[in-house]
């Protein structure tokens, strides 16, 4: 009884990090109609029963997309994390699997197509590491080619969050020159005009995003209320223009009427009080898709 009392003093005396998982976060482009998420959370939960296991979107788009999903919400998760990311339109050809460190010491899992250009570029390049698949795969899935997202990816990752594995052991260093990189328009300022990119539309409300970030639009020394002119491009093809003040909130407008304002990444984004900007416009988002802002003299 004595032995059994001490051995729980020195329990709950231990740090509750000595017990805890690193964070396992979800991506892909399968939806969630089916049993593919599943699968793979029932694979990672096999590897590791007290995994910490969240889901970041199932609905993403296509690979920049990703890209910019992760880059939306990856500084918000705490150092150790792995991102397990399956948007994968090469899955079984010759594209590498991959897992990637950055200096803020977080992992992403999955195929070497563009996915971490936006993360690498913000958070740099720690290490590179190609997935040894002849031990970091699922037993018995070495004749399934196309669900590298459950016998790849989830399992390498899980034995990873877990401990079981250190990053040393994912499998041979690559160069971090070696990480595909997707080419995007930057953001940039001529005098009183700002272009930028619109990586993605806010989903849920048809807000259109940029990649302009504030600090670059306070360069223009805009005053709140004071309206700007506004142009939005799919490639070269001029798809709307309108003068549109630039605010604080959406209810700083009428409803139905638009704003410029700076999102939640502390970028600039258009928005319709109570509507969707995306829609009654017919704008897009992706690498073709680009605003111009400028400053009325």
């Amino acid at each position: 009884m004595k032995a059994l009392k001490s051995l729980l003093l020195i329990l709950l005396l231990l740090p509750l990090t000595a017990f805890a998982k690193a964070p396992l976060v979800f991506m892909t482009d399968f939806g969630v109609r089916d049993g593919a998420v599943s699968a793979m959370k029932g694979v990672a939960y096999g590897i590791s029963p007290d995994l910490l296991i969240s889901d970041l979107s199932h609905e993403i788009t296509g690979i920049f997309d990703g890209a910019y999903r992760l880059y939306q919400t990856e500084e918000f998760w705490p150092r150790s994390t792995v991102f397990v990311t399956v948007i994968d339109p090469g899955v079984g050809t010759s594209r590498q699997s991959v897992v990637l460190r950055t200096r803020n010491g977080q992992y992403f899992v999955g195929p070497n197509n563009g996915l971490y250009t936006l993360v690498a570029e913000r958070e740099g390049i720690d290490e590179l590491r190609l997935i040894d698949e002849k031990v970091n795969r699922r037993p018995g899935s070495a004749g399934s080619y196309t669900f590298h997202g459950r016998d790849v990816f989830a399992y390498t990752a899980a034995k990873l969050a877990s401990g079981q594995i250190t990053f040393e052991q994912v499998g041979p260093r690559l160069p971090n020159s070696d990480l595909i990189s997707i080419p995007y328009r930057h953001a940039e300022r001529q005098g009183d005009v700002i272009t930028g990119g619109i990586p993605v539309l806010d989903v849920a409300y048809g807000n259109v995003w940029s990649n302009i970030p504030q600090s670059m639009f306070d360069e223009l020394k805009v005053r709140v209320g004071e309206p700007l002119n506004v142009r939005i491009y799919n490639g070269t093809k001029l798809v709307h223009e309108e003068r549109i003040p630039y605010q604080h909130t959406f209810g700083n407008v009428p409803v139905g009427q638009p704003l410029i304002y700076v999102n939640s990444l502390m970028n600039i984004a258009i928005a319709l009080n109570q509507g969707n900007y995306a829609v009654a416009h017919g704008i897009e988002s992706g690498g073709e898709c680009w605003m111009e802002i400028q400053k009325s003299k």
